[in-house]
């Protein structure tokens, strides 16, 4: 990428800044490493701030129907205090720690479609502007990708994934948006289920694991969502037998008959409170420290042919050249 050349705020020959992060893909709750780089313009200048902002695309639900806005979920000053002179190239190295509740953004490789960014913000002489804007790439976490693979070797498929404002009543949430992958049921549940959403909300101890059901109706009672919530934590990996723990809470999902009048308390575009929760300690099983290979490959696969991996790049590539352009207006 090449510099950017800071207007506005800073003027025509003001110092130009590019963020260059590293290109293994973070984790959540992992450290974001990368390099800002910045030269100077026609004149000194004293550089107050180097601020690096997380902003994600997210999905808004309201009375007028659906919208998409751009939600900043962190922010970290990783250098300033110094004087850029005429010309000068510095580089100012950093290291930041992104949320638990960060949202993956790849499966093996494969885009989801989710779009998170790395923002940097220059504050000079009490101006601020804003250059860059970077693509960031999210891995799950180990216990995250151990459910995704039992997913997908219990024949479940990739739909979509995007991110929601709202909370999910009853969880411990704390960013002000949510992700949501959309799963296609298992040959074994296509008939008792149209589709399933998948929610993950980690913290330092583990990670609390929502399912969604749409359940088709039938002769005698209509179709209905259930909801349910269990807990792990990450220790668990390589501990555990997956397939098996997965498979039985799909199972409690699907079995949950209809509610009668229970109470909901809803977010913007929030799931509601009426959670059947359960937790897992340590168990073993077959197939105990065993990746499901198989199942992993067929939920990517599911990305690549059920979203179309290039429209995927393509969409995100727009995204942040809409971005860039709406700046420079």
């Amino acid at each position: 990428m090449v510099f950017k050349r800071l207007l506005g705020a800073l003027g025509v020959g003001g110092p130009t800044v590019d963020t260059v992060l590293d290109p293994a893909p973070v984790r959540p709750g992992g450290t974001l490493t990368g390099r800002v780089l910045l030269k100077g313009g026609t004149a000194g200048f004293e550089i107050e701030h180097i601020t690096l902002e997380l902003v994600a695309r997210v999905e808004a639900e309201h009375e007028g129907g659906e919208s998409e806005g751009v939600v900043a979920f962190d922010r970290f000053t990783v250098g300033g205090g110094f004087r850029l002179a005429e010309g000068e190239e510095r580089e100012v190295p950093f290291g930041v720690t992104v949320p638990w509740e960060t949202p993956v953004t790849e499966l093996h490789g494969q885009h989801l479609g989710v779009v998170l960014g790395v923002r940097t913000e220059l504050s000079v002489a009490g101006a601020k502007d804003k250059g860059d804007l970077d693509p960031l790439n999210v891995a799950p976490l180990p216990a995250q990708e151990a459910v995704l693979e039992a997913l997908g070797g219990l024949g479940f498929g990739f739909r979509s994934a995007d991110l929601e404002y709202g909370r999910i009543g009853g969880t411990g949430q704390r960013l002000p948006f949510y992700q949501e992958i959309e799963l296609v049921p298992s040959p074994r549940y296509a008939d008792q289920v149209d589709e399933i959403e998948l929610t993950f909300l980690a913290d330092p101890a583990g990670m609390e694991v929502v399912l969604e059901a749409d359940k088709r109706g039938g002769l005698l009672s209509p179709g209905h969502d259930a909801l349910t919530r269990f807990t792990v934590s990450h220790d668990q990996v390589g501990h555990q037998d997956w397939p098996a723990l997965v498979d039985g809470w799909i199972r409690q999902l699907v079995e949950q008959r209809a509610p009668y009048g229970s109470p909901t308390a809803f977010g913007p575009g929030g799931h509601g409170h009426g959670f059947e929760e359960h937790h897992h300690g340590r168990r073993s099983g077959p197939g105990m420290g065993t990746a499901v290979a198989a199942g992993a490959a067929g939920l990517a696969v599911g990305v690549a042919g059920g979203m179309v991996a290039g429209e995927v790049v393509d969409e995100i590539g727009d995204f942040f050249e809409g971005e860039e352009e709406e700046e420079e207006g």
